[in-house]
């Protein structure tokens, strides 16, 4: 054994320091105090700690709302519509003009409509209207709010916001093709010819268009004009997936490891869903040609 006798005696020395000063202003902790009325919070909201955070942390001087918007729109090139909607509902937060606010309102009714949350989507785009009912994101709000309320039901109310659309911008392609679709499905063939035409005339011809027309066509009784229209989006169809497998073995071929990831979303329309019904996302708002079309 050891022999420890004498330990006591023995001299250790501690470190000898000055202790702890005050506390630090950047440290304390106690939490901030946050303005918030307790009565007033819905415990089942899972977001509300983060949005008053938000608020509370950061100024609306530090948020660029326009990037914010950017983020949202790459978000739903990448399928990402969750994210997406969580990023457009800060831009509109933080936004300081009308514009901007109901852009991003408009957008996030369209991120909601991809995920089939058409309740939230209709809220969305009310709110987008309820900024502005004549600007330059009120015929895409009041067409987008039409597919929302046809897919929830509300089939009257969403021929009445698809004829608001055109009655607010009659230069809005993808609103006359909407209003087309909804009086074709009410049995209104003719009504609804003359607003496909317009859509067509105003440059929105692609395979879907076509394809609308010549179902269309047929309800008349136009059955060569629609076997006619019918063959054309079919050869528009083949285009487009000979270019697109092009493209890819072009990808393909500078970067071997590249599977080609198409885009989610391009251009002003968005895809065509079960029904036949556009969302029209207004992306990054730009003007419309100055060009004035006549419409029979």
């Amino acid at each position: 054994m050891t022999d420890r006798e004498g330990d006591d005696d023995r001299n250790h020395r501690f470190s000898e320091g000055e202790g702890f000063s005050d506390a630090y202003d950047e440290f304390d902790l106690d939490p901030p105090e946050l303005g918030v009325d307790p009565s007033k919070v819905d415990p089942v909201d899972s977001r509300v700690v983060t949005d008053t955070l938000d608020k509370h942390n950061i100024g609306s001087d530090d948020v660029d709302a326009d990037e914010l918007l950017d983020v949202g729109l790459n978000y739903m090139q990448i399928n990402r519509y969750e994210q997406a909607t969580d990023a457009f509902e800060r831009a509109a937060q933080f936004a300081d003009d009308d514009r901007t606010t109901q852009e991003a309102w408009v957008n996030k009714g369209v991120a909601h409509a991809e995920l089939e949350e058409y309740d939230e989507a209709i809220g969305s785009h009310r709110e987008a209207l309820r900024i502005d009912e004549e600007s330059e994101h009120a015929a895409t709000a009041e067409t987008n709010l039409a597919y929302a309320l046809w897919e929830f039901g509300e089939t009257a109310q969403a021929l009445e916001h698809a004829e608001r659309a055109v009655e607010v911008d009659e230069r809005f392609a993808e609103g006359w093709f909407n209003r087309a679709f909804f009086l074709s499905e009410r049995g209104l063939a003719e009504e609804a010819l003359h607003c496909i035409d317009n859509a067509i005339r105003l440059g929105l011809r692609n395979a879907k268009v076509l394809e609308e027309k010549a179902e269309i066509l047929e309800d008349l009784g136009e059955y060569d004009e629609a076997e006619e229209i019918a063959e054309e989006a079919n050869e528009m169809l083949e285009r487009a997936e000979q270019e697109m497998v092009d493209e890819r073995r072009e990808t393909q071929g500078h970067t071997p490891d590249s599977a080609g990831v198409p885009d989610g979303r391009s251009g002003q329309q968005g895809p065509r869903d079960g029904t036949g019904t556009d969302i029209t996302d207004p992306g990054r708002a730009s003007d419309r040609d100055d060009e004035e079309w006549r419409l029979e």
